[in-house]
């Protein structure tokens, strides 16, 4: 994945039985389709060419059996490894927290949530009747990536939208092209398990 064209638009299929979306560039042309399996004890993502699944691009494998602290493998179509992406456990509870670590095992960058509280307000009047179907429009967190620096990187936003199925993921600083796949992959990866917590 180089040479994207940001802002990435990160869209989920609510007609569908997966947990799953669409990535488009800012030019609307389609860069990836996501889907995870579901009825697994072990995580497994593939991100594809488009929606019609013929061509796998990536893979994301969880080391894990439904562990709170699972680290989750990102490799390429040929098997070459990326990293990993791991969830920090105790230190997600309030603030979703996630460690990118290259394949020379270098912990480079952490995401997080920028305001815990949005998500808290948005999950706690979601469970409203009626007025938790239009949260949507007015919660939405956002997550960052930084580097050892504490430079952000990346930004990813919900966007506002029914069902919560609209996110946009943009490029705040410059970054090398394979740490760049890396970081959109753990990003893709991360929507996925945040958007299941709620």
């Amino acid at each position: 994945m180089n040479n994207l064209s940001y802002p990435l638009q990160l869209k989920f299929h609510i007609a569908t039985l997966s947990n799953d979306f669409t990535a488009k560039d800012a030019n609307g042309n389609v860069i990836a389709y996501t889907r995870q399996k579901k009825w697994r004890l072990k995580e497994h993502v593939e991100i594809y060419e488009n929606s019609n699944r013929k061509n796998v691009l990536f893979e994301i494998k969880a080391s894990n059996w439904l562990d709170f602290n699972t680290s989750y493998a990102i490799s390429e179509k040929n098997g070459r490894d990326l990293g990993k992406v791991s969830r920090k456990g105790i230190h997600s509870l309030w603030r979703a927290r996630y460690h990118v670590i290259d394949a020379d095992k270098n912990d480079n960058y952490i995401i997080t949530e920028e305001n815990p509280f949005i998500k808290f307000i948005d999950e706690t009047l979601g469970e409203i009747p009626i007025l938790g179907f239009f949260t949507g429009y007015f919660f939405n967190p956002s997550y960052i990536a930084k580097d050892k620096n504490g430079k952000v990187i990346l930004r990813l936003k919900k966007n506002p939208s029914f069902f919560g199925r609209k996110f946009s993921l943009n490029k705040v600083n410059e970054i090398s092209p394979e740490d760049e796949s890396l970081l959109v992959m753990s990003f893709m990866m991360m929507i996925l398990l945040e958007r299941n917590r709620g």
